[in-house]
């Protein structure tokens, strides 16, 4: 396993971390002793960045990644996020970035965790009606009452980061960016890199789409939210699978599986870049690490980047609502 400092910490994560989401919604039913089995054997393999959030299956990720952790804390660096409210029934209702919710909504993910402390503590979607030095004013108490060690933001624009990172250092910014979603490259991905922050990648694998085992959007769960994504519906899916055949063939030449070159083109892309593809299974996690192996030549990577441009996807990578609420 190869490690990477994660920006203005004393942490080292692994160069591919995992997004631990899908093991409890939005992708299917899941099956939870094989994802906590799918988080011993990413542990077991020098995986050590795991990624959450209170969100995700309205409590009950964090939970099972707090029963994959016991006797194995030490082992990972745990990130969680807060910020999205939803209703018991699973509807998104607000965005909340107020200090006196942050404080409550910290307390509730280390019960969830079965932990003492989060290493890292992402605010999951800019609150636009408080203002960022508010947010992450309150975040940095959290750090000097021994809850939280470093910070992170999601989906947060240039001047958001600016501001946020003059309150208090920002260790990691988290946004969606792999070969179907380059957008980052043109402001995100530079201020981060002037601020000394890590470019957390998440969907590094276009929500499983680049991994070319999607062929019709039949394909998936009936429950599966991607069936709403702009990008899995109607011509969009199949412009899409345009794209994911020239990647098919580069793999072939490459002797490697499509997703294995999607996450190695992400790595790539700089040292301070950790994607954090999703997984459930164990076998998947294995592929994904195969990808740490393949090292590309300058005239594979101008090819690659001649069939995936930035704005090559079809589609909004989000519904309108979703939009509305990144890179502000």
């Amino acid at each position: 396993m190869r490690y990477r400092k994660l920006g203005h910490s004393e942490l080292n994560v692994s160069a591919l971390g995992l997004g631990c989401m899908g093991m409890s919604e939005f992708y299917g039913p899941g099956d939870e002793d094989e994802s906590v089995a799918t988080i011993h054997h990413a542990l077991d393999l020098g995986m050590n960045f795991l990624d959450t959030a209170d969100a995700y299956g309205l409590g009950r990720n964090e939970q099972l990644v707090g029963r994959a952790l016991r006797g194995r804390r030490h082992q990972a660096v745990l990130a969680t996020k807060f910020g999205n409210v939803r209703e018991p029934d699973g509807r998104f209702v607000a965005i909340n970035g107020r200090p006196d919710y942050i404080r409550k909504a910290c307390d509730a993910s280390l019960q969830r965790l079965q932990v003492d402390c989060i290493d890292l503590y992402y605010q999951h979607r800019v609150d636009r009606t408080v203002p960022i030095e508010e947010t992450v004013g309150a975040m940095s108490r959290l750090i000097e009452d021994g809850k939280v060690r470093y910070l992170g933001l999601s989906e947060a624009g240039p001047g958001t980061i600016r501001r946020a990172h003059r309150t208090h250092p920002i260790s990691a910014l988290q946004t969606e960016y792999s070969l179907w979603s380059r957008d980052p490259e043109d402001e995100i991905l530079p201020t981060c890199r002037e601020l000394g922050i890590t470019f957390v990648a998440y969907s590094p694998l276009g929500r499983g789409f680049l991994t070319g085992k999607i062929k019709r959007c039949e394909d998936l769960a009936p429950d599966d939210w991607r069936r709403n994504m702009p990008r899995f519906l109607g011509g969009n899916f199949e412009k899409n699978l345009e794209l994911v055949r020239h990647i098919e063939q580069l793999a072939a030449q490459k002797a490697c599986q499509p997703s294995q070159l999607a996450l190695a083109w992400v790595m790539a892309q700089g040292e301070d870049i950790a994607p954090i593809p999703g997984t459930t299974k164990r076998a998947h996690l294995d592929e994904n690490l195969a990808a740490l192996e393949i090292v590309f030549t300058p005239d594979e990577l101008a090819r690659i980047n001649e069939i995936a441009p930035q704005g090559v996807a079809a589609g909004e990578r989000y519904p309108e609502m979703g939009m509305k609420v990144v890179s502000l």
